[in-house]
């Protein structure tokens, strides 16, 4: 009687279940059962037909996921010479190789963001709940609610974006060369920044970076210690800046 029998898959799966079956009587000293299923086991062939394994082909039991062992490989790596210990003038100063560590900073960098203003390098101090406007090398203090029509303390129009007047940035409209760059730092939290604002800042030529006021402080100290006080502005407000209800 004969049966149906595939010579090309059926070696390749009998050969792996006796593997597994060595390989498990060694590692665990336990059986792991394997038995000749009655079923018959298809299998798909490479042209993609279906074809069938004789009769008698080995099935594997048990729970694979559970199936652990000591391979030979896992043991330890073994620690291997490296030669003697570095001395101190062979090792990398990572120091050196800040380029502007020698760069004074800007006497306008901030030290410090306070809750209600700022701590600039040079010493001066802007509190009172005042931001402050850093261009050209100088510190002004800056109230940009001020120039508002209805002499409330807001920032924020009807939609929730970021809003001042015109009349705020008069001074760019004075000086020249204007900076290249304008960072705007609008508190404790980032806010959408107005269409009508941000129009009035891109129609003096001056591109514009948005974030908190910390954010903000960073990269200002960070750009013009890199790219010049005459390249990079800065217009921030208060972390503890709250609107005014009403």
């Amino acid at each position: 009687m004969t049966s149906n029998y595939c010579p090309v898959l059926r070696p390749t799966t009998l050969q792996r279940a006796c593997n597994l079956f060595r390989f498990q009587r060694k590692a665990n000293h336990r059986h792991f059962g394997f038995y000749a299923t009655q079923k018959s086991f298809w299998s798909r062939h490479r042209n993609g037909s279906l074809l069938c394994h004789g009769r008698h082909t080995p099935f594997i039991t048990g729970n694979l996921n559970s199936f652990k062992t000591n391979l030979p490989y896992s043991s330890k790596v073994q620690k291997y010479d490296r030669g003697p210990q570095s001395s101190e003038d062979t090792q990398t100063d990572f120091g050196n190789l800040d380029i502007l560590a020698n760069t004074p900073a800007p006497s306008t960098s901030i030290d410090a963001c306070l809750w209600d203003g700022f701590h600039l390098n040079s010493g001066v101090k802007i509190t009172g709940g005042m931001g402050v406007l850093l261009v050209g090398g100088k510190a002004f203090s800056w109230q940009p609610w001020i120039a508002r029509k209805d002499n409330q303390r807001k920032l924020l129009n009807e939609k929730g974006q970021w809003e001042v007047e015109d009349e705020t940035w008069g001074i760019f409209e004075a000086i020249w060369p204007r900076p290249d760059l304008l960072i705007l730092g609008l508190g404790k939290e980032m806010q959408l920044l107005s269409p009508k604002t941000s129009s009035k800042i891109y129609s003096l030529g001056i591109r514009l970076e948005i974030q908190d006021t910390r954010n903000a402080a960073a990269q200002f100290n960070l750009l013009a210690t890199e790219r010049g006080i005459n390249n990079v502005a800065a217009a921030l407000i208060p972390i503890g800046w709250k609107e005014e209800d009403g």
